[in-house]
This record gives structure tokens, C-alpha cells and sequence, in this order.
């Protein structure tokens, strides 16, 4: 069997939504200190229908981190952005058709990307949110905290 997927290795030979909007709504980024991954991801959200209606991403990191901030634009891209807050790492594997367990990693680390451009946007606009986008303050691998 094949360490990657045809999905992942598509991913991250041509990744999709790859670029800065100059003009973003909501930027978010996250990194991890462990394997020195750095994601940042750039939401264009439409105020009437929050609906995200562009979104790009700069990753430095391993083809694992490419591939799955690719796949995770794709999945939030004409979304609303409760929808886009509902994707999970999980579905982020799903639909790359699996990741090796060591780079599980990377998908905990687009779906923190894609929250944290959303917590921006929100904070931009000063619209309120719950704990469930609170900054990480230990309570997620993404960010390099020792966590407990």
C-alpha cells in the first residue's frame, strides 16, 4: 500500500486556492513547534450571507501540511461560515482518502487554520463567538503549548 493517497499526492503537486488575498476578510494562522509547519489561511467572506466567497493559503511545511490546507480551502470555498466551523480534521482525512497516522497532525492543524480565520473575521467585526474559538491556550496540539 501506498504511504499517500492519490488524493493527497494531487494535493500537494498542484494545490489548489494556493496564494495571499491582498484584501482578506479574516487571516488566520498556526503553526506547529514540533515539525515547524506554518499554516496561513485567508478568507473573503460576503457580509450579507457570511458566506465565504474566496479563500487562500500559505503553507510552509512537509507535503502532508500542503495537501491538506489545500483540501481544506476547497471544503470551506462558497460555504457559510457556520459550515465552514463544522469542518473537522476528520473530514479533512476523509476526504484526502487518509493520511499516514505520523501526519494526522497536519489535518488538526487546517482545520485551526480555518478557525482562526474565522475568530479574526469575527473579531474584525466584532461579532461575538463562544469558547469554541477561543486562541489555544493548551487545549489543542496545533500550537506548540506543552499540553497536559
Amino acid at each position: 500500500m501506498a504511504l499517500y493517497s492519490e488524493k493527497v499526492m494531487d494535493h500537494f503537486r498542484n494545490p489548489r486556492n494556493v496564494g495571499k488575498l491582498e484584501d482578506a476578510d479574516g487571516i488566520g494562522e498556526v503553526g506547529n513547534a514540533k515539525c515547524g509547519d506554518i499554516m496561513r489561511m485567508y478568507i473573503k467572506v460576503d457580509p450579507a450571507t457570511n458566506v465565504i466567497t474566496d479563500v487562500k493559503f500559505n503553507t510552509f511545511g512537509c507535503g502532508s501540511a500542503i495537501a491538506t490546507s489545500s483540501m481544506a480551502t476547497e471544503l470551506i470555498k462558497g460555504k457559510p461560515l457556520s459550515e465552514a466551523l463544522e469542518l473537522s480534521n476528520k473530514a479533512v482525512v476523509e476526504a484526502l482518502d487518509g493520511l499516514p497516522a505520523q501526519k494526522l497532525h497536519c489535518s488538526v492543524l487546517a482545520e485551526e487554520a480555518v478557525r482562526a480565520a474565522v475568530r479574526d473575521y469575527y473579531d474584525k467585526n466584532e461579532i461575538a463567538y463562544g469558547d469554541e474559538l477561543r486562541p489555544c491556550e493548551g487545549h489543542c496540539d496545533t500550537c506548540g503549548h506543552e499540553h497536559a
